[in-house]
């Protein structure tokens, strides 16, 4: 167990104008990565603080977030720092979990990559849900420079995918948190004091 309450920053990818990848052929409507990223984040916010106590830095409330140069500068000072995404493919077939960031975090994303797989049974891609933040399309991802972590547990692009997200968000977000809990060796809070 840490000696000190872990700062844990969670932030929403794609802010202001950017909504980032669409989905508008799951129940023809319109799905934004931008609005589940927000969601995500929230809901896993609220369980970190209400079940584990934990000190939560967001981006945001609601469907705010902030653009990725101000989210930037507030991942000094956080123990854990994550920024939520979905994944996206002209192949609407494509599926999987991946957290990018840089190597010394790998035990970390695999850790939240394989929370999330154990309740949606999606694919881990790279190592084990491990993906270094250079890889495939992606450039030297400047949150994961920062020395955070980019996390897109499913493709928002997938039909399939997204009708899993929407039936299970809550379970998805709590395996997260369980998760990031299970990284700092912190239980949860127990009539307002943490079991041991």
């Amino acid at each position: 167990m840490t000696t000190s309450t872990p700062i844990i920053l969670l932030t929403a990818g794609h802010g202001g104008a950017d909504v980032g990848a669409v989905n508008t052929s799951y129940q023809n409507k319109t799905h934004t990565e931008s609005d589940i990223a927000c969601e995500m984040r929230n809901i896993v916010a609220h369980i970190l603080t209400n079940d584990y106590g934990l000190i939560v830095k967001t981006d945001g409330i609601g469907k705010q977030n902030l653009p990725l140069k101000q989210a930037l500068l507030m991942i000094k000072g956080s123990h854990l720092a994550i920024d939520f995404h979905t994944n996206a493919s002209v192949n609407k077939s494509a599926t999987g979990i991946e957290c990018l960031t840089l190597p010394k975090n790998k035990a970390v994303a695999q850790t939240l990559s394989q929370a999330v797989a154990s309740v949606t049974d999606w694919r881990l891609r790279g190592e084990l849900g491990f993906k270094p933040d250079g890889a495939g399309q992606h450039s030297r991802l400047a949150y994961a420079r920062f020395g955070g972590l980019v996390f897109e547990p499913f493709f928002i692009s997938n039909d399939e995918d997204l009708a899993i997200w929407y039936a299970k968000k809550w379970l998805i977000c709590r395996a997260i948190a369980d998760g990031i809990a299970k990284i700092f060796g912190v239980n949860k809070v127990d009539g307002g004091e943490k079991t041991a």
